[in-house]
């Protein structure tokens, strides 16, 4: 269609792929009104203690499982039921766009088919989608990049020096080194981000916001065969599983299948935007695309994505990659592994009667004043993703008395996790990557005491995305570039994102108490995280050695290695 004809009555559709559900918003693409939405929980939400999908065998600490049916049950439901709630008719919808949580990932055969839905390899734990919070490959991890710096392979500072646990490299190589049959199986490697949109149109992709973050693409290549068969053998062909045809962010990945109409509702032919990140996708529905306009999307966990102008190496950077975010911009990305999730668990398993609800903790905890309840924790509970990449890593609590109480707690947690986000932009600010204003998007925007703290504790004005559907929105933007609505990504966020700037600035008087708790949360986030003391590494090896002998149940069966060619 013409790029400014139309788009009053046309509308999009943003699928936006979480942890535990999937949502899908339909948008007006003149003006981003968001009409109708609808959210679709995952049958079989995180199966990270048992393979609840097949045989129900135990798994082994640190895993972290997903069904990729539950996927397409989004499309089948939350999109019809968007569509309902809109009135919108579904022949004025002229296209779609998905995000999803990342490094989410899967093996499956050539045509797309997920290798856990071969009948006789449904029971084999290593066949299903590792969610990016599947953290078994940390011991993986640390060999690729012990051998990276060993062989000074250009990329590994890219990335801060360290590549995840949780990206593509480390889970492939912990699926060959535990169940190499299936690994020799597995004719394509894919991000669930790329491989819904291979289900929505028929046709496969690889977006160059994936394949640069979590696939270590960086000028126009992966790395070398020697250097991954160095790693392993058998792992030199990794490449050839995970390479396929790239696209740019916002391009137009295939028109909607005929199967994919009658799950959704739409019409045959409609634009699929190529897939993209949940965080990445959020910074155009912010209005966030210009340098130095950091977004946060919080929610379980906290990525942190920013435009540079320039190219810089951060340390302990999750990556830096060419039109990652948006192009013609160098995108940055940090993250927490547990922010929300935190904050649920001490509600959950910890909080007393009487005060198990965020509400009854935040109120309380807002009477404080900064530094009262004489506490510091550090923000591990789900390892470190960011600066220390080190997901063996776990939480500390220090300062605990006989008079602690429920909400000093729970202020800590809060504190802690504004203490990591200002580890993150300082190392930006170093690195020569500007931070001049942060910017929220994710359902923990709603606290509003967590909001002031984190302005705070950065010493920043934080605004709010206009939009309680960030990546949803942002998905759907991209599907109005897909479809031609507008000429690109800027453009369609100038017009389609929302955003309220400065509604949170910090005070003074208490961002100078919380710079003196910050440099004791340096302190003990050097000592235990950057080698002054292993224990917490220490007592995560004693865990896993006492669960295993406890329940030796393998997460594979046995295979007999491959043969390596000669």
């Amino acid at each position: 269609m013409d790029e400014t004809a139309g788009r009053s009555d046309r509308y999009v559709v943003g699928v936006d792929f979480g942890t535990l559900s999937g949502r899908a918003l339909v948008v007006r693409v003149a003006d981003g009104a968001e009409l109708g939405t609808a959210v679709h929980e995952y049958r079989h939400a995180v199966m990270d203690t048992a393979l609840t999908a097949a045989d129900g065998r135990p798994l082994p600490a640190d895993w972290a499982l997903q069904d990729p049916d539950d996927y397409r049950d989004v499309l089948r439901h939350a999109v019809p039921a968007a569509l309902a709630a809109s009135g919108v008719d579904p022949a004025r919808v002229i296209g779609v766009g998905i995000d999803f949580t990342a490094c989410t990932v899967l093996p499956a055969l050539a045509d797309g088919t997920p290798l856990c839905e071969v009948p006789e390899l449904r029971n084999r734990p290593h066949a299903w989608v590792k969610l990016w919070k599947h953290h078994a490959a940390q011991g993986q991890a640390d060999r690729i990049n012990a051998l990276a710096h060993e062989r000074g392979e250009p990329w590994i500072g890219r990335y801060g020096g360290k590549i995840s646990a949780e990206w593509q490299y480390a889970k492939a190589l912990h699926l060959l080194e535990e169940d190499p049959e299936l690994y020799a199986r597995a004719d394509r490697w894919i991000e669930a981000a790329d491989w819904i949109v291979w289900q929505l149109c028929g046709v496969e992709t690889r977006n160059v916001c994936t394949a640069g973050y979590k696939g270590i693409r960086q000028d126009g290549r992966y790395p070398s065969r020697d250097y991954l068969a160095a790693l392993h053998p058998d792992f030199a062909d990794f490449v050839a599983k995970l390479d396929g045809p790239l696209a740019p962010l916002g391009a137009r990945a295939g028109g909607l299948t005929a199967q994919a109409a009658a799950w959704t509702g739409l019409p045959e032919g409609v634009a699929v935007a190529v897939g993209n990140v949940d965080a990445h996708v959020t910074a155009a529905a912010a209005q966030a695309l210009d340098p130095g306009r950091l977004v946060a999307i919080m929610g379980t966990s906290t990525c942190h994505v920013v435009n540079g102008d320039r190219l810089a190496e951060v340390a302990g950077m999750c990556g830096v990659v060419d039109g990652g975010i948006s192009a013609g911009s160098w995108g940055y990305e940090a993250g927490q592994s547990g922010v929300g999730d935190i904050f649920g668990w001490y509600v959950a398993h910890a909080a007393p009667a009487g005060w198990a609800s965020h509400e009854a903790l935040s109120e309380a905890a807002a009477a404080q004043p900064v530094g009262g309840h004489g506490l510091i924790a550090l923000d591990w509970w789900n390892g470190n993703r960011s600066l220390l990449v080190n997901h063996d890593l776990s939480g500390v609590l220090v300062g605990l008395t006989l008079a602690t109480r429920p909400p000093d707690v729970y202020r800590a947690l809060l504190e802690s996790t504004a203490y990591g986000t200002r580890m993150i932009i300082e190392a930006f600010a170093d690195a020569g990557v500007p931070v001049d204003e942060v910017i929220v998007a994710g359902g923990l925007t709603a606290n509003t005491l967590l909001m002031q703290i984190y302005a705070d504790v950065t010493r920043r004005p934080l605004g709010i995305i206009g939009s309680a559907q960030g990546p949803a929105l942002g998905s759907a933007i991209h599907a109005a570039v897909a479809a031609g609505a507008y000429p690109d990504v800027p453009a369609a966020s100038a017009a389609m994102g929302r955003v309220d700037r400065d509604v949170y600035r910090p005070d003074p008087q208490r961002a100078r108490a919380y710079d003196d708790l910050y440099a004791e949360y340096r302190r003990l986030h050097d000592h235990f995280g950057r080698g002054g003391d292993e224990t917490l590494l220490r007592l995560r090896a004693i865990r896993n050695a006492a669960r295993q002998a406890a329940d030796p149940t393998p997460a594979a069966p046995a295979a007999a290695p491959l043969e390596v060619m000669a």
